[in-house]
């Protein structure tokens, strides 16, 4: 093999596991919880107990909790590195938060319900999504 080709496939390689390790490390990032993504008064223990409780995992798959396989709604697991809140809010902890009580007053065409949870509950909730 010519010189110049072995030495641009390497180049190559060497760009393709740098993409790889970069992704690695910002996913690996958000699980760590950026500052931005800290939800004020949010405890992750109390989340996990509300999005069971008000059936969450009725419609969503959610890291961590085993009966929450539901294939109507997105998963929510990695949910600190995506970029919007269902698909219409920048993702930030008081965007998600507002989801989470109320869906349709966000976007009149999310098949999301308004379950009745409170805002204290939504960030626990939250709290727990960014954690997770």
């Amino acid at each position: 093999m010519p010189r110049g080709v072995l030495l641009l496939a390497s180049l190559v390689l060497l760009i393709v596991a740098g993409i790889v390790a970069g992704v690695a490390l910002l996913r690996s990032s958000a699980r760590e919880l950026a500052p931005e993504l800290a939800v004020a008064g949010g405890d992750p223990e109390r989340g996990k107990q509300a999005l069971v409780r008000y059936g969450c995992a009725t419609c969503h798959r959610i890291p961590g909790i085993p009966e929450a396989n539901g294939l109507v709604g997105p998963p929510l697991d990695d949910f600190a590195s995506r970029v919007y809140v269902g698909g219409v809010l920048p993702n930030t902890p008081e965007n998600l938060v507002a989801w989470i009580v109320n869906p349709p007053a966000i976007d009149t065409l999310t098949a999301m319900p308004a379950t009745g949870i409170s805002e204290p509950e939504a960030r626990d909730a939250a709290a727990y999504l960014y954690k997770h």
